[in-house]
């Protein structure tokens, strides 16, 4: 196969993906991202609570996200899992995100593929950014952060009723296996 023709078939491999992503939110409900996003305090170490199941983090446990501001303006994203179980071997992801609107970020892992890219909306942040509920227009992915491992069911209560605010369907959201602290 010709370099041209490799090229053409794998791009329609990259724009078939999402089209084949499971829905996890009624995309007829509006979507509403937080009206202002301290990126300062936004910054750092967040834990992964529960998500939506998606291809990339097939298998993982123990998932952080940790982001920081890059030189150039950009935040630096950084997301780690272990496979398996939480001595698994690590894989990490690197990626950049660029604000877009407050709460909006457009986030990409493969900057060399500039359509390869999501969009990463703050749906809710609670006061002392401790919690933090993330989701995309697509409704192919969603996920509850926390800056700790563990968070209580009040704390679930609120992010749950968040997605559902959003037309997620909360009922397909997976536990993610964190230590305990």
């Amino acid at each position: 196969m010709s370099r041209a023709g490799l090229a053409a078939t794998l791009f329609g491999m990259l724009l078939a993906f999402p089209a084949a992503a499971e829905l996890y939110r009624d995309r007829s409900v509006p979507m509403v991202s937080v009206e202002s996003l301290d990126l300062s305090r936004y910054l750092g170490r967040w834990f992964e609570i529960a998500r939506f199941p998606n291809r990339f983090e097939k298998n993982c446990v123990g998932v952080t996200a940790d982001y920081g501001m890059r030189e150039d303006g950009k935040v630096s994203v950084v997301n780690t899992c272990r496979q398996g179980t939480l001595d698994g071997p690590v894989k990490a992801a690197e990626g950049r995100a660029t604000v877009k609107a407050p709460g909006q970020l457009s986030v990409t892992f493969v900057p060399w593929l500039p359509f390869a890219r999501g969009d990463y909306w703050v749906l809710y942040v609670d006061p002392d950014y401790s919690l933090a509920v993330v989701g995309a227009p697509k409704g192919t992915t969603g996920w509850i952060l926390a800056r700790s491992p563990q968070i209580s069911q009040a704390d679930r209560d609120r992010a749950e009723a968040v997605l559902r605010s959003n037309g997620y369907d909360t009922d397909k959201l997976i536990e993610v296996t964190q230590p305990l602290r």
